[in-house]
């Protein structure tokens, strides 16, 4: 649904975008991650045919965002980080008026109006002044706004930027909706915990590179070093839990987590966790409890990326 080739951006002295390659297939969430100035927004930007690319191509649905970009917008929803709202304006009556840009037809418009203000939860505020509205409020309904044409393909700019904690999980259920209606996401967010919540692909961008991307648990894989355990020991056994660990043959890194908890590296299946356990039992080691550790999106961030910028 979207495919992006060699994809390059300049600016007059900064290379924004360098030469990314990703895929997103239909149905699914992808999650688009990077620090600032890694040039997420220029590549959606790119995506949402307001930019034109300094080289290489991308299409959506199989159109090309230069030559049919027309097409291309009939077929897509963006929504951005920053987004203008008209306060005079009554919440039916903006989505009136971005329905009537997109030429739906006016009898057509008040039954749709109706359908995304229930999709996005805000069908009490139909009559109220945009101005009236919270910052969440306002979010959902640029929502509703991106999606009043039955878009396919969603282009999300950080949707919960600025939120609060209640916003930022309102917001996430209006996203997972979204994915079980079958719509195709393209999501970027700082908020990492939660993108990991709903999103099935990632790509991770720094300094206009693309680090790496592909399905979630293919990444996960690839960059964890073994398998990650944690062992729960006495606390004056500690050190002595610690380098009976060490010397193990598969174990590549120990370190201590508090005074009572060991995170070990551990290079093999976990099927062969049994000899780790035998081993700290045969040196005198009294292990509470041993867990697996699971890595998160925010482990892989922080082992792909280097805090780079443009």
């Amino acid at each position: 649904m979207i495919r992006v080739n060699n994809l390059v951006k300049h600016y007059k002295r900064v290379q924004a975008v360098d030469g990314i390659t990703f895929h997103v297939e239909e149905g699914d969430i992808f999650g688009f991650i990077g620090p600032n100035g890694a040039g997420k927004t220029t590549t959606i930007k790119m995506l949402a045919t307001l930019l034109l690319p300094t080289s290489g191509s991308a299409q959506i649905g199989g159109y090309d965002v230069v030559s049919e970009s027309d097409k291309v917008r009939q077929m897509l929803g963006y929504m951005p980080d920053y987004f203008g709202v008209y306060n005079d304006l009554k919440v039916w009556e903006y989505l009136d008026f971005f329905a009537a840009a997109y030429k739906i037809p006016r009898t057509r418009r008040v039954g749709i109006i109706d359908d995304v203000l229930v999709l996005t939860d805000l069908t009490v505020k139909k009559d109220a002044f945009v101005a009236e509205l919270s910052k969440g409020m306002k979010q959902r309904l640029c929502l509703a706004r991106t999606l009043i044409h039955n878009p396919k393909v969603l282009i999300l700019d950080e949707p919960a930027s600025g939120l609060d904690p209640r916003a930022r999980i309102e917001m996430r259920e209006l996203l997972k909706e979204l994915k079980r209606m079958g719509k195709t996401v393209f999501i970027s967010s700082h908020i990492l915990t939660e993108l990991s919540d709903f999103c099935n692909k990632v790509g991770i961008i720094e300094a206009g590179h693309m680090v790496v991307s592909g399905a979630v648990d293919e990444i996960l894989q690839a960059v964890s070093q073994g398998q990650l355990v944690t062992l729960s020991v006495p606390a004056e056994q500690l050190e002595a839990a610690a380098a009976a660990a060490q010397r193990h043959a598969k174990v590549l890194n120990v370190e201590t987590k508090g005074s009572t908890e060991l995170e070990v590296h551990f290079d093999g299946h976990l099927d062969d966790l049994s000899e780790l356990m035998q081993h700290m039992l045969a040196e005198g080691i009294k292990v509470r409890s041993m867990k697996e550790s699971v890595n998160s999106l925010e482990d892989i961030f922080m082992k792909v990326t280097k805090g780079q910028v443009n």
